[in-house]
């Protein structure tokens, strides 16, 4: 069985037993968390489309760890002008164990 959530502005396929990097959710590592914007399923051959989402759809899992992404080099450069701004950034992320699709 596999399910299409919506969390942080993105959508992710997500199954049973999958790890999964997400935008980061209030929390910490072992605290469990329901996704209710669950927009399809597929069981099988079976599809069910939500409009927009699945009403009574779930999808649970644990969180397994809160950190930081790897860091992103932002460069701005403009020729011939002396301009140059180097900046760095590191997105703050959640790792989820999805556990189970209702």
């Amino acid at each position: 069985m596999q399910a299409v959530i919506e969390t942080g502005g993105k959508q992710y396929l997500v199954s049973p037993k999958e790890k999964l990097t997400i935008e980061k959710l209030a929390g910490s590592a072992g605290d469990k968390v329901i996704f209710e914007k669950v927009l399809a399923t597929i069981d099988g051959g079976t599809v069910t489309l939500g409009k927009p989402y699945i009403s009574g759809g779930k999808v649970a899992g644990k969180i397994l760890e809160q950190g930081r992404g790897e860091k992103l080099t932002i460069f701005k450069y403009r020729a011939k002008s002396r301009y140059r701004r180097k900046t760095g950034h590191r997105q703050s992320q959640t790792i989820v164990e999805i556990e189970s699709i209702t």
